[in-house]
């Protein structure tokens, strides 16, 4: 099988999340029917919205590259990164490597909503995705449009996000529905889950049908693409 490399850290829940989809998407019969990991998780990376909000914060790019380049170096064959707003370098990365492919999850994600017919779709993620723009950019090139939340709905977002998840408290359901609502009602027929923090509330909570979680798509791709064998219904 193809050896698959995780930039991690991005956040730890994340990361462990991640590992978990790929072993639950997996149909296997003895431990050697998964798919070979090497996981670099380094929490220290400066923080991605910090930085995509305001330019003079500390970069986080020279450590993601530093990782991708000790995974390669490790002759891992394909590189995940469960962190959305870390997709704002996606070129830089897949420009850096010499011989592994870097999985890009937003790419995937677009692929996936043209195939189901979506055409306007909400997106919650981090104040750095929204205001970067990164799934806009690659999501209008398959003609899906795109509605974010109101000013309001996104200070819910990232509250779920950073003082919730990240922190290890309580999510706040109610408020992740009513900005799912606000969006259905802006004509989204699907909300994305654009940050691996609201995977994390995905694996813990039983979301409607309303919700796709982009770390469910890079986990099955990232099965795929490493030669395992994919549940007919992994998620």
């Amino acid at each position: 099988m193809n050896k698959l490399g995780i930039i991690g850290g991005l956040g730890p829940m994340a990361t462990i999340y991640f590992m978990e989809l790929v072993v639950k998407m997996t149909k296997a019969d003895v431990d050697s029917d998964h798919i070979p990991m090497i996981v670099y998780s380094y929490p220290e990376t400066p923080d991605r919205t910090a930085y995509l909000l305001d330019h003079s914060k500390p970069n986080p790019l020279p450590v993601i590259l530093k990782m991708a380049k000790e995974l390669e170096e490790q002759k891992v064959d394909f590189i995940a990164m469960p962190c959305i707003t870390a997709h704002y370098f996606g070129n830089e990365i897949h420009q850096s490597l010499k011989s592994a492919k870097f999985i890009n999850m937003i790419e995937e994600t677009a692929k996936y909503l043209h195939s189901i017919g979506a055409t306007k779709i909400g997106l919650m993620a981090t104040d750095g995705t929204v205001k970067s723009k990164v799934f806009e950019k690659t999501l209008n090139d398959y003609d899906i449009e795109v509605v974010v939340p109101s000013i309001e709905s996104q200070k819910k977002v990232m509250r779920i996000i950073y003082d919730e998840v990240k922190a290890g408290k309580p999510v706040s359901i109610t408020d992740l529905y009513d900005v799912k609502n606000e969006l259905k009602d802006l004509g989204a027929k699907v909300c994305i889950l654009g940050c691996t923090e609201l995977s994390v509330v995905k694996g813990s909570y039983k979301l409607d049908n309303d919700f796709v979680d982009v770390l469910d798509i890079l986990a099955m791709k990232s099965v795929e693409l490493c030669g395992g064998t994919l549940l007919e219904t992994p998620c």
